[in-house]
């Protein structure tokens, strides 16, 4: 019996929620509290009735090949609209054995435990680790288990290294509950029960939701997408709505098959626990704001460069230049102005955006600017007093607000050395109050991105409204894109995600 409060036991009074993990015999749950949350392989392909259920199951099977049943229960599960772990997409992927190649700090960390652990074994056994859900006994390898979770999502994995330089992982296989000792039943029940609370049985007082909210967010992040009222507001709103909604970190990244839809409100990048993460619901078929395309699409100036001037958007003149054939100062004023505005391509919050009226500038701010990317935009300054910034949800526009340039600053956010970003302030307008000009320019300009939650900063040129950017994670701050709405504001985005798991459950 492993030591410790393993499972949580069952006991009266508790009402069960609908998770399953499905082992090859009822006796391979021995060495464990009682539960009712099992069932054999057999049971469950068999049982018709179950693709009714809105179900997560925890496929233990020890046999996951191709044709056995252990596999079978992880296809029926995706077909049967279950979130299942593992996926047959993982076993699959398993199966052809493909190796990870660490990077950065992982990697470093990987060879130094492999290197060490290879000198305290004289070289004669190869390094391995024990992986249950995402989870390790190593303290000095959790980050490298949760990372190799996220690539390989298995409820218990044995990894082997390779004793080189490059740290490679060498080898992988799934491990069957038969297989663990004492010590490593107490490491997979503790890591069950942390991957998943919901597994157990809650008291019949706690109100049951019909959808449940991942909202992801970063506490450090130093200018947030949403502050924190803005954020427990989501939260309380929704549960007036019947959604469990709940803040999670990258910490919590295991535990994101918990939940039918994640809520990005991090600041979103393509090579970034953001993108992986949206990736990774999509993937789960969950309802994901933002998605993966968005953040693609949104994150990156040069192609929006190219969209929105291939569907004759209005926008600021602009032009790309290239690391290995940088343009004079003089090619690019003689058509952008004498004023320009340089920009890396994925910047967000005005950083990695530089103003320059001289060659001298110029040529400084390419020199800073290239080592971050080999391609940068240079722009057309369009001096206003203000941007718009047009809230557009599922196509529809649902706030609207001017941001202020920071006083004695041309951008709305300046950052200065040392010392806090300074903002300029903000006006929020009545939707029919916008000119709809404005409005229909921001609905048409996020039609090509898709259908999710979009930011569009928009200046005025005398009449004329022209798109400055499109924003897949614009802000959304208590007392300042709610100050019209009010708390409504936060409903619109819940309502959104209700409306599409609805969607969903009827298809």
């Amino acid at each position: 019996m492993p030591a410790g409060p393993v499972v949580r036991p069952a006991t009266q009074g508790f009402t069960m929620l609908t998770t399953l993990i499905i082992l090859d015999s009822v006796s391979d749950w021995k060495p464990y509290y009682e539960t009712d949350s099992i069932i054999t392989a057999g049971e469950y392909l068999q049982n018709e009735k179950l693709s009714q259920e809105n179900l997560l199951i925890i496929n233990l099977c020890s046999d996951l090949s191709y044709n056995s049943e252990g596999y079978y229960c992880s296809l029926l599960a995706q077909a049967r609209k279950h979130k299942v772990i593992p996926s047959a997409d993982a076993i699959n992927s398993l199966d052809c054995d493909r190796t990870i190649k660490l990077q950065g700090l992982l990697r470093k960390t990987c060879h130094s435990w492999v290197s060490s652990n290879s000198i305290q074994n004289g070289g004669d056994a190869p390094c391995t680790i024990d992986i249950f859900f995402g989870d390790c006994e190593v303290p000095a390898l959790k980050r490298l288990a949760k990372f190799i979770f996220d690539q390989f999502p298995f409820p218990m994995l044995r990894v082997t290294f390779a004793d080189n330089k490059f740290s490679q992982l060498d080898h992988f296989r799934t491990l069957s509950l038969n297989e663990l000792d004492d010590a490593q039943q107490t490491l997979f029940a503790n890591a069950i029960d942390r991957f998943n609370k919901k597994i157990w049985r809650y008291p019949k007082s706690k109100k049951s939701f019909g959808y449940d909210l991942a909202i992801l967010h970063d506490p450090k992040e130093k200018i947030p997408t949403s502050n924190a009222s803005a954020l427990h507001l989501f939260v309380s709103e929704a549960k007036k709505m019947n959604i469990n909604a709940e803040l999670i970190t990258a910490d919590d990244s295991a535990r994101l098959m918990e939940f039918d839809a994640l809520f990005i409100r991090q600041t979103t990048a393509v090579n970034h626990i953001t993108y992986q993460l949206a990736k990774k619901a999509q993937q789960a078929d969950m309802v994901v704001i933002d998605d993966p395309t968005s953040i693609i699409l949104c994150t990156n100036k040069v192609y929006l460069k190219e969209l929105l001037d291939r569907e004759k958007i209005p926008c600021p003149l602009s032009r790309l230049i290239f690391k290995t054939n940088p343009v004079s100062y003089e090619e690019l004023s003689s058509s952008l102005g004498a004023t320009m505005v340089v920009k890396v391509p994925d910047g967000s919050f005005s950083i990695g955006v530089t103003k320059v009226a001289t060659r001298d500038e110029y040529e400084q701010a390419i020199e800073e600017l290239f080592p971050r990317s080999s391609i940068l935009l240079v722009q057309e300054f369009v001096p206003t007093d203000f941007d718009w910034r047009i809230g557009v949800l599922g196509g529809e526009c649902i706030y609207g607000c001017k941001y202020f340039m920071a006083r004695g600053h041309w951008q709305i956010i300046q950052h200065r050395a040392n010392r806090i970003p300074k903002a300029g302030g903000f006006e929020t307008i009545p939707l029919n109050s916008i000119p709809s000009r404005v409005r229909k320019l921001a609905v048409k300009a996020t039609s090509l991105i898709g259908k999710g939650l979009y930011g569009v900063d928009i200046k005025m040129v005398g009449e004329q409204p022209i798109v400055i950017e499109i924003n897949d994670n614009p802000s959304l701050e208590h007392g300042v894109e709610d100050t019209i709405m009010g708390n409504e504001l936060y409903r619109i985005i819940l309502r959104e995600f209700v409306n599409r798991l609805n969607s969903k459950q009827h298809k």
